[in-house]
């Protein structure tokens, strides 16, 4: 069985500190290896029939730590998250300290949960700008806010504070994205840089940003979501899934439902918030 300890950062991030006793990991490495003789295919034996001390010794003793680790690193930190009862909004960032024969491993998985989010007055500062379209005077046609209008307003009266690991995993993501979208232009990232004019810290930095805008605004659609009940029904769902484009948009949706309730519950959140 395994143990660990918490410890919770200012801004929300988590980091448990796994400890794996050594007679887990030796019974582990056991089983490890014993998978390995079975499968092993070395000259002159079958498959899985070649003398156990021969593989043992033709193991790298690194690939097999590494292969010891991918069963005990996901067990210790489930044990972990149900010790502290948490409920992660994100897969770990795993760091592992030095592996030590006949020794305890140890290995810290940082993390968070889901920020907390305080919502001012959100109502009246929406109805302060949707308003004035609602006056009706004769030979002036009001125009109604646009949607980006009424979310810089919303989001004004918004306080969350996201853990900073949570912030680095987004912008991990969008500048994956367009560095993708770099390579298939054919161009390196130094080339695109100069094109812009902008150093790797100042990308980063753009990123970051609006990693944090992104997350605030997501954040914050959740919370109303959750204070003013609502809700996707499976009907909802199913007509989705009829407007897809084509059988394999349709397969695509049906797999992911989850998700499109999610997208679907954010769009009748924002619609909510447009008609105030």
């Amino acid at each position: 069985m395994t143990s660990s300890t918490i410890k919770r950062e200012q801004d929300g991030t988590i980091v448990l500190t796994i400890n794996i006793p050594s007679d887990m990991v030796k019974k582990t490495q056991a089983a490890v290896m014993e998978s390995v003789v079975k499968n092993a295919n070395m000259p002159g034996f079958r498959k899985g029939k070649a003398p156990k001390k021969l593989v043992e010794e033709s193991v790298n003793p690194q690939k097999l730590s590494e292969e010891t680790l991918k069963e005990l690193l996901p067990q210790g930190y489930m044990e972990a998250v149900k010790t502290h009862s948490l409920r992660p909004v994100m897969n770990p960032k795993i760091h592992v300290e030095k592996l030590e024969e006949g020794r305890d491993w140890v290995f810290t998985a940082t993390t968070a949960e889901m920020p907390q989010v305080t919502l001012k007055d959100y109502k009246k500062a929406i109805k302060d700008v949707t308003a004035k379209s609602k006056i009706i005077i004769p030979g002036n046609e009001q125009k109604e806010p646009s949607m980006d209008e009424i979310m810089k307003v919303f989001l004004e009266q918004v306080e969350i504070t996201l853990p900073k690991i949570l912030v680095d995993q987004e912008a991990d993501r969008l500048l994956a994205q367009t560095l993708d979208e770099i390579k298939r232009l054919g161009l390196t990232l130094d080339q695109y840089l100069a094109s812009t004019g902008k150093s790797p810290e100042q990308l980063r930095g753009e990123y970051e940003t609006k990693a944090q805008n992104d997350m605030k605004f997501e954040f914050a659609l959740q919370k109303v979501s959750e204070i003013e009940k609502i809700t996707v029904g499976e009907k909802e769902i199913d007509e989705a899934l009829q407007k897809a484009k084509d059988p394999q948009e349709r397969a695509n949706l049906e797999k992911n439902r989850y998700l499109l309730a999610s997208i679907l519950r954010q769009q009748k959140t924002l619609d909510f918030l447009k008609n105030l």
